[in-house]
């Protein structure tokens, strides 16, 4: 490895360690001091070298894991309130806001979504198997 790379090497090595921060706290309250500060870098340093690194700020990425997060506790049937706190959250509001935002409907809308997929599994059980795969056992014509 040459001189000209090792720096760039060091610099992507603290911004992934900034990612694994993000991705093993998004449930407490973190903000972009707390993320820079992980990755020694200053706030406008790191937003820029973040984004270039993996195409959104360090707030977009933390939002949308927090986002994917909530919609893994709305499949196991948690409630809004319940999953809004759990994700680090300031306010049902923001929460509900953010995820009409990313999903395209409020958060008591996908958790209904969630519940009928649940209930329709067990009454037609057939028409969650993807139908491939239901050919091949005979499952359908």
């Amino acid at each position: 490895m040459t001189t000209e790379q090792y720096p760039k090497v060091y610099l992507y090595k603290r911004i992934v360690q900034a990612k694994l921060f993000i991705d093993n706290n998004y449930d407490k309250n973190i903000d972009l001091d707390n993320i820079s500060d992980e990755a020694y870098f200053s706030k406008f340093h790191f937003i820029r070298l973040f984004k270039s690194a993996y195409g959104k700020t360090p707030h977009q990425y933390l939002t949308t894991i927090r986002i994917d997060k909530a919609k893994q506790m709305f499949q196991s049937g948690n409630t809004v309130s319940f999953t809004c706190n759990s994700l680090g959250f300031e306010s049902l509001g923001s929460f509900s806001r953010l995820f009409k935002q990313y999903v395209g409907i409020s958060p008591s809308n996908y958790l209904g979504q969630q519940k009928e997929i649940k209930r329709q599994s067990k009454v037609l059980p057939l028409k969650f198997i993807p139908t491939c795969f239901a050919r091949n056992y005979g499952w359908s014509k």
